[in-house]
């Protein structure tokens, strides 16, 4: 079964490595890896290139015969453009995202998420995921747990973390890609057409896959008044009640800063 990683990049010269680093770093053999920059100009260009130069070197395909490492750079009108060209051009059997700024929890996810599908026949699997200080990685500022899938929790405002789903990619060519009007908001949109609207088989898998840094475009306070207005679109799209939905949206990651905070203390 081959994994396509899709990772989307502008501009994060000082995080990008990291992304990279994670998934070379995977014991799982068959992994198809996709870089969509948007022409970048902070030399984010030249460490992908660095990398890909690395995967065509004999050393490395020696060690890693079925590894395959592909990357454009080009403009683009933001990440989900960027996403739905990785998407496209990937052949694996299932799909996820590593963004620019986040790494993969560990060496064994992507080989722990192939035994998960094979072993649930799902269409889509999700799991649990952290995120840590922007400067300081060590540091968990929320500890998100997926839970369990129920189809009405996302009608009350419940969604995984969007980097822990991997999907069958026949599922994603069927179900419709991400909807490029929004520019914070899409995959939120992407997850209640998947998870609320289409009948999939949907599984949690209760292992942490993503570390996330803090400040993102949904976790920036500058861009909070924006997602705004996209939630409550978005959630009227689909014929939620908007403001109630997006309230229970947000009540729903209280206990992740309050959890993170109890574990910081134990560890202290």
């Amino acid at each position: 079964m081959k994994v396509s990683i899709i990772t989307s990049c502008y501009n994060r010269n000082s995080t990008i490595r990291g992304a990279i680093d994670s998934v070379l770093e995977q014991d799982y053999p068959d992994i198809e890896y996709i870089i969509v920059d948007g022409a970048s100009r902070d030399g984010s260009v030249d460490v992908i290139r660095e990398y890909e130069l690395k995967t065509k070197r004999e050393e490395f395909q020696t060690r890693h015969p079925r590894f395959s490492f592909t990357a454009i750079s080009e403009p683009d009108h933001g990440m989900y453009e960027a996403l739905n060209k990785g998407i496209w051009m990937a052949t694996g059997d299932i799909i996820g995202l590593v963004h620019s700024d986040d790494f993969l929890y560990d060496s064994h996810v992507i080989s722990d998420i192939v035994k998960e599908f094979e072993k649930s026949e799902a269409d889509f699997i999700y799991g649990d995921g952290i995120y840590v200080d922007a400067e300081n990685i060590s540091q968990m500022v929320r500890n998100w747990r997926g839970g369990c899938f129920h189809r009405w929790k996302v009608a009350c405002g419940w969604l995984p973390l969007h980097p822990t789903c991997y999907i069958r990619r026949n599922v994603m060519l069927r179900e419709g890609l991400y909807d490029e009007t929004y520019k914070i908001a899409a995959d939120s949109d992407f997850l209640v057409r998947y998870l609320y609207k289409a009948n999939l088989k949907v599984h949690y898998m209760k292992r942490k896959i993503i570390r996330m840094r803090m400040g993102g475009l949904s976790t920036d306070s500058k861009k909070r008044k924006q997602m705004w207005d996209e939630d409550i679109r978005m959630y009227r799209s689909h014929g939620f009640s908007p403001v109630i939905t997006k309230i229970m949206k947000m009540a729903w990651k209280v206990p992740q800063f309050i959890e993170a905070q109890f574990i910081q203390m134990r560890m202290a």
